[in-house]
């Protein structure tokens, strides 16, 4: 076993955790940070896909009590509990039908520095944008998303399928545009992750989970536990964070990381 191959996994992991659920990319930093550490995932990309599962039971986790009175208040047919899981399910089906569609496209012609970097200016730029202008706030709770509000954060979440952009800038940022309040958005953002990355999970494996090998499931096992571990950490200061500060630090942030990318893939270039 290459303890190298390994100890990248790690730190990939590390970057993955961090960057879930901040509006900076997750798959952007993980493509950057791969191609900066020549960690090869092969070509199905499976790594990046599986080990942000790991984040998302992060969430799970620290969300358990209230998935469980979700959980159990759907056996009970309560209304509520009922309602707040088909909202999320709106917003999640979206991501199913283009993911369906064009996932492996994407893959295939949009997972590279060039489109990340770009992505990361073009998002930053309209984070800026809208975190910037004053709107009313129309649901100042995740429990109190309507119906055109959840299609709206959800066809949000499938321009995020393009590596750079951020599914959870996405799905905030829409979530605000649709007159959520900022904790609401990141908070729904956090729920609507959790179908959304299991069924991406499921489906990669599914369809390349034959073609790993023992490393490359010892490499994804690593990645899986640092994202776990790192995202709890970001979690608990994002929810603190948002309650009372803009969403600006990470814009320019992109702006910056991206334009500094550029520059290095037009010298690579030349």
């Amino acid at each position: 076993m290459d303890l190298t191959h390994l100890i990248k996994a790690f730190v990939l992991g590390i970057v993955e955790g961090l960057t879930e659920f901040l509006p900076v990319s997750s798959t952007g930093h993980l493509i950057l940070a791969g191609d900066w550490l020549s960690f090869d995932s092969g070509s199905g990309k499976v790594f990046e896909v599986v080990i942000q599962l790991g984040a998302i039971l992060a969430v799970c986790w620290l969300y358990r009590q209230k998935i469980l009175e979700v959980v159990t208040g759907i056996f009970r047919r309560d209304p509520a509990s009922l309602r707040f899981a088909a909202v999320v399910l709106v917003a999640f089906l979206p991501s199913v039908v283009f993911g369906l569609l064009f996932i492996k496209t994407i893959k295939q012609v949009l997972f590279n520095p060039t489109v990340v970097s770009i992505a990361l200016v073009v998002g930053g730029v309209i984070i800026l944008m809208v975190d910037r202008r004053e709107r009313p706030v129309v649901s100042a709770r995740m429990e109190d998303i309507g119906w055109l509000q959840a299609v709206g954060i959800g066809l949000a979440q499938v321009v995020s399928m393009i590596p750079g952009v951020s599914r959870s800038g996405a799905t905030i940022i829409g979530g605000m545009v649709f007159g959520l309040s900022r904790t609401a958005a990141t908070e729904f953002s956090f729920f609507l992750a959790m179908p959304t990355m299991l069924g991406a999970t499921v489906l990669d494996l599914a369809k390349n989970g034959a073609a790993l090998s023992f490393g490359d499931v010892i490499a994804i096992a690593v990645g899986f536990v640092t994202a776990f571990v790192s995202a709890i950490v970001v979690v608990k200061f994002l929810i603190r964070y948002v309650a009372h500060h803009t969403l600006g630090v990470f814009a320019w942030y992109r702006i910056a990381l991206g334009m500094v990318l550029l520059s290095w893939v037009w010298i690579a270039k030349g």
